[in-house]
Order: C-alpha cells, then sequence, then structure tokens
C-alpha cells in the first residue's frame, strides 16, 4: 500500500501523459458505464466539471445525456471557497454563466442555491481509488466536508479514468468511501459498514 501524496502524485502524471485519442478514448468508455446506472428516484443530481489542463473525467457529455435523457433530474454545479475548503452548490440552468476559476474548473457564477441535503446522488472527482472504495483527491478535503453534509443515503459515484489500486495506507478516518465507481472498463460497488 502507497501513500496518498505517491498515489496522487503518480496517477496525475500518469493521467496528464495520456496521448489525446486515448483520453478520448478513456472517456467515451466510461460515459457508456455512466449511462447504465440506475438514476430511478434521482431529483438532484451534483457533477463536477472537468480542469481540462489536468484530463479529468470529461463530464460534459455526461451532463448532455443527462440532460436529453432524464430532463427532471436537476443538475447541481459546485462551487469551491478555496479559502474556507468548502463548496457551495447551485442548480445548472441552460442560461447557467459560467466561469473558470483560478484552479480551471468551470463554475456557476451565481444561481439558485441548493443544499447539500437535497442532493440524491453525487458525480465524485478522483485521481484514484482503492478496492474498499477509498479515494484520493487533490487533497482539500472538499468533497469529503461536503459528502458529510449531505443526508445518510445519498448515492456517491466516482468516475475514473484508471482501475483501482489495492489499497491506501494513510486513508483517514473522516475520508468517505465512495459506494460506486465508474471506469472505461467496469462499474465498481463498495459495501460500506
Amino acid at each position: 500500500m502507497i501513500t496518498k501524496k505517491d498515489i496522487r502524485k503518480h496517477f496525475l502524471e500518469q493521467r496528464l501523459n495520456l496521448p489525446d485519442a486515448t483520453a478520448a478514448d478513456l472517456n467515451e468508455r466510461l460515459l457508456a458505464h455512466a449511462r447504465q446506472l440506475d438514476y430511478q428516484g434521482v431529483r438532484y443530481l451534483h457533477l463536477f466539471l472537468p480542469i481540462s489542463e489536468k484530463k479529468e473525467v470529461d463530464t460534459w457529455p455526461l451532463a448532455q445525456w443527462l440532460r436529453q435523457q432524464h430532463p427532471d433530474i436537476q443538475l447541481v454545479l459546485p462551487k469551491a471557497d478555496m479559502k474556507t475548503g468548502d463548496m457551495l452548490h447551485y442548480a445548472w440552468h441552460v442560461n447557467t454563466v459560467l466561469v473558470k476559476n483560478r484552479f480551471g474548473i468551470p463554475e456557476p457564477e451565481n444561481g439558485d442555491p441548493v443544499l447539500p441535503e437535497t442532493v440524491d446522488l453525487v458525480m465524485v472527482p478522483l485521481l484514484a481509488f482503492d478496492q474498499q472504495g477509498q479515494r484520493v483527491g487533490y487533497g482539500k478535503g472538499m468533497y469529503d466536508r461536503f459528502l458529510k453534509q449531505c443526508r445518510p443515503d445519498v448515492r456517491t459515484v466516482g468516475l475514473s479514468l484508471f482501475g483501482p489500486i489495492e489499497g491506501i495506507s494513510d486513508a483517514d478516518p473522516w475520508d468517505v468511501p465512495l459506494q460506486t465507481v465508474v471506469t472505461p472498463d467496469f462499474i465498481y460497488h463498495f459495501k460500506q459498514p
């Protein structure tokens, strides 16, 4: 098992070194699996938009597909407060103005606030995940704090271009494990305690 710091460095490097054609193929296959998820009963779906400079999972086609196939689902986007480490959440309407923050994340400029406890399903960004559903992000803990604000029955789905690693040696007790992770090759489901 290796540490979050080493995992973060390795997988960010691996992702950045993906040729564009390979990244496009991985994203397309991941989207095909994401379409197979059960969206029944989901009214509010929290989605992240990718930092394209870091070759994050491309969620734009997923958002478009959700709008077409599940028009009853309200998409919700986060807006990060880097000073406090918290996130605000806004309904994503077709006329919502998106602005890239200083980290390259497209965020809603403003809009209708959505409370965390309203969210039914959260699509979670990550750099890597292990066979127990623990994830490694960029290390700010924003999603862990946000997921703790959600209802206990909120569904969590990580999106990853790579399969799982064996384990994370320094997972913290406050880390919130994922229930599901979608990859280009497989959908992983994890039993949570």
